[in-house]
């Protein structure tokens, strides 16, 4: 298995140079030539399987340059650290299926994949005598999972951005009391797009990125989203009839989660409908329902990991709404730099809505869905996942199971669950043990050249 740029502008390489490029140096994303596909009948055979074999029967299809026994031991070890037995449980609560992704060490559905990343980054550059610079961008989630992943492993220097006072206390804390040696963390006087572009700009800049052997954590790396494709079939498995089809209600910021859910559709997973749930900072909605995909200011919100305008991930989908085409994907994003918006005939935008449907919810609707659905069923949502339940209630309908994405324990997001219900959230022993800790975190202005002096700086002095 070889993988291509979104852009077209580079040989194709096998899956552990992927993994350690991140972005592709054509600047754009990484993809395998093809998709491979599995049968109705080996979907079946996985009914009843471990979440860890699971893992091991997808992943490996995208995987042929590391050992089958080696491979089975990386995720064997990336889920070792899971409080669930079943990594991702399914819960059923009021005709919904809540598909539990917070039972990492953060609390967030990041840890699935970035456990995984963790333990692949350090097996490659043992293997190869190497050491890398990680650098990555965070609404919240990502840069403590990434951190966790990576904390006190030989060879990995990781420096992670964050708009500064726009993540929950709680992620501040998870991020910022990490006190290891290899971690850096960045406060920017910005938004979430702005720690992104800084990321993307130096990722793009050749010589920087090989001179100090930068590498990524933001699902830009494709290992991120071949790791979450694992928990859509395990989801199916759980709560679908052989052949169902099922709809997924997935809430997203920077399409990257519901891409993996693409990936899963086209591997073979009978899959009726992708929803696409997003708070006020709505592109993503307004793309599927009308073609329009113009970049607006963010909006913060209850749900901040979800606060961005500029999706990354949505390249790849772009790439197969394309045909395939680089030279269209290019002018896209040349369109997009140039007048902050990507145009699509209405061809395009009728494509786009075969595979998925699309509802914004506001700051209101997502205190309200957490409230009545505590209520209704005992059950606490958090807010990136009520926005997910409340999209849902809007645009599913009919007999089709439903499963919805629950992408973070609420207690990440007490101050929004307080809101909705006026009630105190549990927390749990790893959030609790937080409070009191001594943190360490640099601020940076909103500027790439002040981050590139910022790693140079810090590299050169340990």
């Amino acid at each position: 298995m070889r993988y291509l740029s979104t852009r077209g502008g580079i040989t194709p390489i096998p899956f552990k140079d992927a993994v350690m490029m991140g972005l592709a140096d054509d600047g754009g994303l990484l993809l395998p030539e093809t998709i491979p596909t599995f049968t109705p009948e080996e979907l079946e055979s996985w009914r009843g399987s471990s979440y860890q074999d699971v893992a091991f029967a997808i992943i490996s299809r995208f995987v042929d340059d590391i050992p089958a026994h080696d491979l089975r031991q990386l995720i064997e070890r990336s889920y070792a650290t899971f409080s669930h037995p079943g990594v991702t449980p399914v819960v059923k609560k009021d005709g919904v299926h809540i598909l539990e992704l917070f039972h990492g060490v953060t609390l967030a559905f990041k840890d699935v994949a970035l456990q995984f990343l963790g333990n692949l980054f350090e097996y490659i550059l043992a293997e190869r005598n190497e050491t890398m610079t990680i650098l990555g961008a965070t609404s919240g989630d990502t840069g403590s999972a990434a951190i966790h992943g990576v904390r006190g492993k030989k060879g990995i220097t990781i420096f992670i951005l964050h708009p500064e006072g726009k993540t929950s206390p709680v992620q501040a804390l998870q991020m910022t009391s990490v006190l290891d040696a290899n971690v850096h963390n960045i406060a920017v006087s910005g938004t979430f797009d702005d720690c992104q572009d800084m990321v993307k700009s130096l990722m793009g800049d050749l010589e920087f990125k090989k001179n100090y052997s930068l590498g990524a954590v933001n699902s830009i790396n494709w290992a991120r989203v071949l790791a979450q494709v694992v928990y859509y079939v395990y989801a199916w498995l759980k709560v679908a009839a052989p052949g169902q089809k099922v709809i997924f209600s997935v809430p997203t910021g920077n399409f990257g989660d519901i891409f993996a859910g693409y990936v899963a559709w086209q591997m073979g997973l009978p899959v009726e409908k992708l929803l696409l749930a997003t708070n006020e900072n709505n592109i993503l909605t307004r793309c599927i329902t009308s073609g329009d995909y113009s970049v607006g200011s963010v909006v913060q919100t209850l749900s901040p990991s979800m606060d961005i305008q500029v999706a990354s991930n949505f390249e790849r989908y772009l790439f197969y709404l394309f045909d395939r085409n680089p030279a269209r994907v290019k002018e896209a994003f040349a369109q997009l730099k140039a007048e902050g918006r990507i145009t699509f005939n209405s061809g395009e935008t009728a494509r786009m809505q075969q595979k998925f449907c699309s509802a914004s919810v506001d700051r209101e609707q997502t205190l309200q869905t957490i409230g009545n659905f505590l209520a209704e069923t005992g059950y606490l949502l958090d807010p990136h996942t009520a926005v997910g339940v409340r999209a849902a209630r809007e645009l599913a309908a009919g007999d089709t199971p439903l499963i919805c994405l629950s992408t973070a324990h609420p207690a990440k997001f007490d101050e929004a669950v307080i809101a909705a219900t006026g009630k105190p959230v549990p927390v749990p022993e790893s959030i609790a043990k937080l409070q009191g800790l001594p943190t360490r975190c640099d601020r940076l202005p909103a500027d790439q050249q002040a981050l590139r002096e910022y790693i140079v700086r810090t590299m050169t002095a340990s």
